[in-house]
């Protein structure tokens, strides 16, 4: 049995450059408490949780 967690903010951009092209991040907080953290997609966090970007 698994659960999701919800992310709480974007803490962070970054351009991650392979070869001949770009590739847009985002450091995603999941816990602030823990504050465990990871580096996603920019596209895909944009996707699946539009209101993380409201005031970015």
């Amino acid at each position: 049995m698994s659960f999701e967690v919800p992310p709480v903010k974007i803490a962070d951009r970054k351009m991650k450059r392979l070869r001949m092209t770009e590739i847009p991040l985002v450091k995603v907080i999941w816990n602030e408490t823990t504050g465990d953290a990871t580096w996603e997609l920019e596209s895909k966090m944009k996707e699946q949780y539009p209101e993380l970007f409201n005031n970015v």
